[in-house]
């Protein structure tokens, strides 16, 4: 049976930093990461907007089921680490029309895709989470990655992010401000041992 863990956190907090770390470390941990391709150039071809109502209900039903399969085919695995889970979409969601100041039925539509999303939740999730200054610091050291998002995700996302997240019996926090990658990296294995052997 495949023990399933996923990484959470804001943008530029790390996540990709410490599967990389556990990448290098440790193959017997099958990594998935966000594979967002083939649903971003659908949402492109098909012309969807995410902030009109009928076209986010559409987008997000194809995220939904993207992750429904990406979780299938991580329980192929025996010990898997996400890079963002299925809690991610539930959780993008139900939250996004908030963060844009909408009240939208999204329980509604999307009933049947959430109550599958919902089948693939992770075992445990680990939260990086790191103050402000740290995000965006590590944010402005990453020339790596566009990132233009990051305001938007940092001052309206990353507070209801956080509520939901830390208010979840299945999420442990991990406070990363004053760690370095070998630290944090080193963190994460400690975690993703003890999350696997008590499963």
């Amino acid at each position: 049976m495949a023990v399933i863990l996923s990484l959470q956190g804001c943008m530029a907090v790390g996540k990709t930093t410490a599967v990389q770390y556990v990448k290098e470390r440790r193959p017997d941990i099958f990594l998935s990461r966000e594979d967002n391709g083939t649903v971003i150039s659908e949402v492109h071809r098909r012309g969807l907007i995410k902030n009109c109502y009928e076209d986010y209900l559409e987008i997000q039903r194809l995220w939904l089921n993207h992750e429904v399969e990406r979780w299938k085919a991580a329980k192929e695995h025996k010990l898997v680490l996400m890079d963002f889970g299925a809690e991610e979409i539930e959780f993008y969601t139900l939250n996004y029309p908030k963060s844009i100041g909408e009240n939208w039925d999204i329980e509604g539509p999307l009933c049947r895709e959430l109550e599958a999303v919902r089948r693939c939740m992770p075992d445990r999730i680990l939260f990086l989470d790191a103050d402000e200054e740290t995000l965006k610091a590590r944010k402005e050291g990453d020339k790596s990655r566009s990132r233009e998002f990051f305001d938007f995700h940092r001052e309206y996302l990353l507070p209801l992010k956080r509520e939901w997240f830390l208010n979840r019996s299945d999420t442990d926090v991990l406070r990363v401000d004053t760690m370095d990658r070998e630290t944090m990296g080193k963190a994460v294995l400690k975690w993703a041992d003890a999350a696997a052997n008590k499963i």
